[in-house]
């Protein structure tokens, strides 16, 4: 679980200093449309909830729900599905009453 956690860890700061990252220009929500940059980086807030099982933040719970719209694009990204796919993943994202999407 250590080595998980370790490469996660490794995984987003990666993520945060690459010029390169995923984007979505614009989402429809419920009530209307906003534009929702998709950045993983984002939800490096939930990394330990997402690894343990641990209770989500009240951060990592505003960031989920910020990021709802992107969850299927994670979720297709190599990068990003063993983590957002996870068992621990879908009970944070219950936990801060956020559906777990079907793509």
């Amino acid at each position: 679980m250590k080595f998980t956690a370790l490469v996660f860890i490794v995984f987003v700061v990666g993520v945060m200093v690459s010029p390169v990252s995923i984007r979505a220009t614009e989402v429809k929500l419920s009530g209307g449309e906003a534009d929702v940059t998709c950045d993983a980086v984002q939800l490096s807030s939930c990394a330990t909830p997402m690894l343990t099982g641990v209770p989500p933040s009240t951060e990592c719970c505003g960031k989920l729900k910020e990021q709802q719209p992107c969850f299927c694009t994670y979720i297709r990204d190599p990068r990003y599905s063993q983590y957002v796919g996870s068992a621990n993943a879908k009970k944070t994202l219950a936990t801060c009453g956020v559906p777990y999407p079907t793509c």
